[in-house]
């Protein structure tokens, strides 16, 4: 008998760690566009292994677990499908907030067992059911602002008020008054948990408010991270392996991230939480009615100017992205390159809304990986390149960043196109970019701009790139 009881536990504890390390060679090939996908797949065998080995320990109600998971690969396959990229980090923000929510309903519920049944929990359940329920909480309800601006249904400028640092932290002393009780096991312990649990959540909210939209992708990437710390003190209650391994690999990748965005934007990581970068102030308005000397031009100026360089470094943004034209781009640099100019693609770190995201745009459409180019390396090449090809990219090529002293972005690293001998600028209009700032870059004398849709317009410069 001894040994049929402990031979499952052994299985399950072999399944967990073969989950482990599929999670770890998962996110160690998710480091490359090259073997990305072959990560997603490891990561993904890794996670059906975890949910047999779980479910395979026997199950309380098949039903109500059959009918979640039904649920929730129905909303991750649609998700998958309809989803566009333009659309991704609010769909990783959105579930994020799901795996925080999650976990902390797991621990609300691991105490409520425990006091349902007139018990007291020991001091290691109580302290790590709160941790996960707190910092699960505030993930949760910090996810879904962070969803509302990046969809835009609410403002993405940050929404400040006087005292808000105050309240926070007077919020924030509530909570680890509240968590203390709990773990102290005081009388009534399970209302200081409740009340715990409504202020974290109201944390969560008020965290991230006075919080830019420009900043978002920052904000994510350390949400996700406390996402994998609530994840992991989940399983220490639950005494899950796999939980504690896959919440521990979140938070560390999740805060590592979050550092080195920090340090593509030159700027600290409290001050992105703290700094309200992008409010509105009294001298915006005024600043904002200044005339603007900028040249446009067609869709055939441009196919001239591209046709007749030797050297041409595309530099995509969020707005491509937006008209899908990656697919024009590829086909341009096709053309161009039949007719032996050289075209390389310069990637900014933050270019987009979340890390990656213009490497997998360009990879969608079968751009060489050995064409895209990170900052360091590309910034030199800019004063050898005729033309510098900005397509809706706005705040990752702002001079102001290197010259003006008194702009919010100033020490931020760009991507140095005013340094080409050549800069097109392809804008649907001359608003100014997520994060609000007027770049200074329009203005330069050999800059010109292509107004309208990039797809619209790349397509037009394809067709007269052809003609010539």
């Amino acid at each position: 008998m001894p040994a049929a009881d402990t031979t499952p536990a052994s299985l399950v504890d072999v399944a967990y760690l073969v989950t482990a390390i599929c999670f770890i060679f998962g996110l160690r090939y998710l480091s490359s566009p090259k073997t990305a996908r072959l990560g997603n797949r490891i990561s993904a065998v890794g996670m059906l292994i975890a949910v047999v080995a779980t479910l395979a320990q026997g199950i309380v109600n098949w039903w109500v677990i059959g009918s979640a998971l039904a649920v929730g690969a129905a909303i991750g396959i649609v998700s998958a499908q309809r989803v566009k990229m333009t659309a991704m980090p609010q769909m990783v923000a959105i579930f994020n907030g799901a795996g925080g929510g999650a976990a902390a309903l797991v621990a609300a519920g691991e105490l409520l067992k425990v006091y349902g049944a007139n018990g007291t929990p020991t001091y290691d359940v109580s302290f790590t059911s709160m941790l996960s329920a707190v910092i699960g909480a505030i993930s949760f309800a910090g996810s879904i602002i962070a969803f509302l601006k990046l969809q835009e249904v609410m403002t993405g400028r940050p929404i400040t008020y006087p005292g808000q640092q105050v309240v926070n932290a007077a919020i924030a002393l509530a909570i680890l008054v509240c968590w203390g009780m709990v773990v102290a096991n005081a009388p009534n312990a399970i209302d200081y948990f409740w009340v715990a649990l409504a202020a974290s959540f109201a944390l969560g909210i008020l965290f991230v408010l006075p919080i830019g939209g420009a900043d978002m992708p920052v904000v994510i990437s350390l949400l996700n991270s406390f996402t994998g710390v609530a994840a992991a003190s989940t399983g220490f209650v639950l005494g899950n392996n796999v939980l504690i391994i896959s919440g521990a690999l979140v938070g560390a990748s999740g805060t590592l991230l979050t550092v080195l965005m920090g340090k593509a934007m030159n700027r600290s990581v409290t001050n992105v939480l703290f700094g309200a970068f992008g409010a509105v102030k009294p001298a915006a308005a005024g600043a904002a009615a200044k005339t603007r000397n900028v040249r446009s031009v067609s869709a055939d100026d441009v196919a001239a100017m591209l046709a007749y360089a030797n050297e041409v470094i595309v530099v995509p943004g969020y707005g491509m992205a937006v008209a899908q034209a990656q697919h024009s781009i590829r086909e341009l640099a096709d053309q161009l390159e039949k007719k032996g100019i050289e075209v390389k693609y310069a990637i900014h770190p933050v270019a987009g809304r979340m890390p990656g995201h213009m490497n997998v745009l360009l990879a969608e459409a079968n751009v060489p990986y050995t064409s895209l180019h990170d900052m360091d390396d590309i910034n030199p090449e800019f004063e050898r390149a005729d033309v510098a090809l900005v397509v809706g990219a706005n705040d990752v090529t702002n001079p102001a960043a290197r010259e003006d002293k008194d702009s919010p972005i100033y020490g931020m690293p760009i991507l140095n196109v005013d340094k080409a001998h050549n800069v097109v600028v392809l804008k649907r209009s001359m608003a100014s970019g997520f994060a609000g700032i007027d770049n200074p870059l329009y203005d330069d004398p050999k800059t010109v701009m292509l107004f309208g849709d990039a797809k619209k317009s790349i397509d037009g410069i394809v067709a007269g790139v052809k003609a010539l």
